[in-house]
């Protein structure tokens, strides 16, 4: 069954910005299953647009300012 975004329901998000780069932290469960946990980046390109980056490694002042939205985002589930 292919992926159908109408069946995917947002908990909770919030999104850190870093300068040229971003960080999502979110809650989201589909089709009525169970709520999961989701980190994303994102990185503007040269329009200044945003564009999806695997998040991979984050710095120190990343990690530290994620943390938190993190233990809020686990509260939500």
């Amino acid at each position: 069954m292919p992926y159908d975004a109408t069946l995917d329901k947002e908990i909770f998000k919030v999104t850190k910005e870093f300068g040229e780069s971003r960080v999502t932290v979110g809650v989201f469960s589909y089709n009525n299953g169970e709520k999961k946990l989701q980190l994303s980046r994102e990185n503007r390109d040269q329009n200044n647009d945003w564009r999806f980056a695997k998040l991979g490694r984050m710095t120190k002042a990343e990690a530290q300012e994620v943390a938190p939205l993190i233990m809020k985002a686990i509260e939500s589930m």
